[in-house]
């Protein structure tokens, strides 16, 4: 009977172990130590090894010439732990076996010596699904076990393991392996079963494990029944429903020549087709994921899961854009992924988003805009720029900051018609984010006497000056304790709003060509209060 890739080449031995140095390392240490602890926890992402290191560390317990961090293999101990079948290690599935029944039948079998082997080795898979109360009938038993008892719990969650069980027991945390050390594994074993392949088809493979080894053995398996003896990387995309760079360069080649009309059509060749628009976005946000870090990283980095000349084709495609480009293309991507998952109009959404990334690309960024009217120029015609910051939705337009419109040689002043008192509280208001408050000092009468603000404000605003508020900022802003008065009625010195004022300081800055030029480009912008930067 056909044994699968996955399974026939499953690692017998620490030496065979690919990726997990860290675990190998401590165990082996551990075992020629005889500091072998009654209680494991091996937790990771799914196919790194878990459940494999298990066995082989109940084999290098119960090998005849154990404990040995290098089981002989031919001993009736050693093959019938690797064939599944030893009466002294016991493995359970606690996706099935989850209740408190089970771990009752458990507890008790762990009262009874091993039959024939040194250890009984009891292997728990997918460990978080025990039930808590599953987990505490067996918590005595993890804690106080006979000294023949070594319990292993394996879990893709380790964050479900109750503190008290975990506290009890030694942990491993197994990594994703890395892509140049899976792609060596599958060469290794398409040289023993005859398999004819190339670099870019074991790197197909090796994507679609996403660190996963058992992943990436099952696509193998499963593009050798598809293609044979010779694989093909183009079969093998489209067997497992990859794209190519090829397909999702047509992205950054109609962002580079700002081609809507593009976009819609590569939709619409994705739906004709029957491919997934989810997929495609996900394999898209991957790519600008890939670009930006060969953008940052250079060409030939071990961040990136691809071949050294797919990772040269990355980095040719990421001469034309910046990292600000990269960035936001990514982040617009990762928005439109997550919007697709609940879309019932999936291929509206991803038109839509595509066309976001080619209007994205033509923004100008507030930098640039000023530069060129420090430079005398004109308002600048929308195009494609680098650092133009990505779009949020139902964001306002951006506040200009009046300390960054008006030059330093411009004439400014604070306008006080009523006084310093009410610009400096004004502006500590706003500071404060108490907004509604300084409004209605904005319209208020203030002055000052013998230690006490008084503050006369028109009925409208009276809901707004809040007494205890405005104490706070006004001892604040004097450094000293002072009292206030706020009364109702109409100001005697008429309150103009600062942003407002007309007298001839104020005049002569908002009409620096300066601040009017950029008032002419950003016609929605508003100069809320005038400064003098000297003071």
């Amino acid at each position: 009977m056909y044994q699968v890739i996955a399974r026939k080449y499953r690692p017998q031995a620490f030496a065979e172990l690919i990726g997990q140095e860290h675990v190998r390392t401590t165990l082996e240490n551990a075992i020629a130590q005889r500091r072998i602890a009654h209680g494991y926890i091996f937790s990771g992402q799914r196919g790194t090894g878990k459940t494999t290191v298990a066995r082989i560390l109940a084999r290098c317990l119960n090998c005849i010439d154990g404990p040995t961090a290098a089981p002989c293999g031919v001993c009736a101990s050693c093959l019938e732990i690797a064939g599944g079948n030893s009466p002294d290690v016991i493995e359970i599935d606690a996706a099935s076996n989850r209740g408190i029944n089970e771990m009752r039948e458990l507890r008790e079998n762990v009262r009874y010596r091993p039959s024939r082997d040194r250890y009984k080795v009891f292997i728990v898979d997918e460990a978080h699904q025990i039930t808590n109360e599953a987990f505490n009938a067996m918590l005595k038993t993890l804690e106080e076990p006979p000294e023949w008892a070594v319990f292993i719990l394996c879990t893709t969650e380790v964050h479900k393991i109750p503190t008290t069980i975990a506290s009890r027991c030694q942990q491993f945390s197994f990594r994703s392996v890395d892509f140049g050390e899976v792609v060596k594994r599958m060469e290794e074993i398409c040289g023993k079963e005859g398999i004819e392949t190339n670099p870019e088809v074991l790197s197909v493979l090796a994507q679609a494990g996403e660190g996963s080894v058992r992943d990436s053995l099952s696509a193998l398996d499963q593009a050798i029944a598809c293609c044979g003896t010779k694989l093909d990387a183009a079969e093998v995309r489209g067997m497992l429903g990859l794209f190519s760079l090829d397909s999702l360069g047509e992205v950054t080649d109609a962002l580079k020549g700002e081609d809507s009309r593009k976009m819609l059509d590569l939709v619409m060749e994705l739906e004709r087709n029957g491919r997934s628009l989810q997929h495609f976005c996900r394999e898209l946000a991957r790519y600008f994921r890939n670009l930006l870090v060969v953008k940052v990283a250079g060409a030939n980095t071990r961040l990136i899961a691809a071949s050294a000349q797919e990772q040269e084709r990355l980095a040719e495609v990421a001469k034309g854009f910046s990292e600000e480009d990269l960035t936001r293309y990514l982040q617009l991507t990762l928005d439109l992924f997550k919007d697709l998952q609940s879309s019932l109009q999936p291929r509206l959404h991803l038109e839509i988003g595509l066309l976001r990334l080619v209007a994205a690309g033509k923004l100008v960024s507030i930098e640039e805009a000023l530069a060129d009217l420090g430079n005398g120029g004109s308002a600048p015609a929308p195009s494609r720029k680098p650092s133009a910051p990505p779009p949020t939705r139902s964001a306002a337009p951006p506040t200009p900051n009046p300390q960054s419109l008006t030059p330093a040689s411009a004439p400014v002043t604070e306008c006080a018609p009523t006084g310093p008192w009410r610009e400096r509280l004004h502006a500590a208001l706003m500071e404060a984010s108490m907004r509604f408050t300084a409004d209605a000092v904005e319209h208020s009468q203030v002055t000052e006497s013998n230690g006490e603000l008084q503050f006369v404000t028109p009925q409208e605003f009276s809901l707004a000056m809040n007494e205890k508020d405005i104490l706070k900022v006004v001892q604040k802003i004097a450094g000293r304790p002072m009292r206030i008065k706020i009364a109702l009625g109409k100001p005697e010195a008429a309150a103009t709003p600062l942003g407002k004022a007309k007298d001839d300081v104020t005049e002569r800055a908002l009409g620096h060509p300066e601040v009017k030029r950029f008032q002419e480009t950003f016609p929605d912008a508003q100069v809320r209060q005038v400064r003098n930067l000297r003071e």
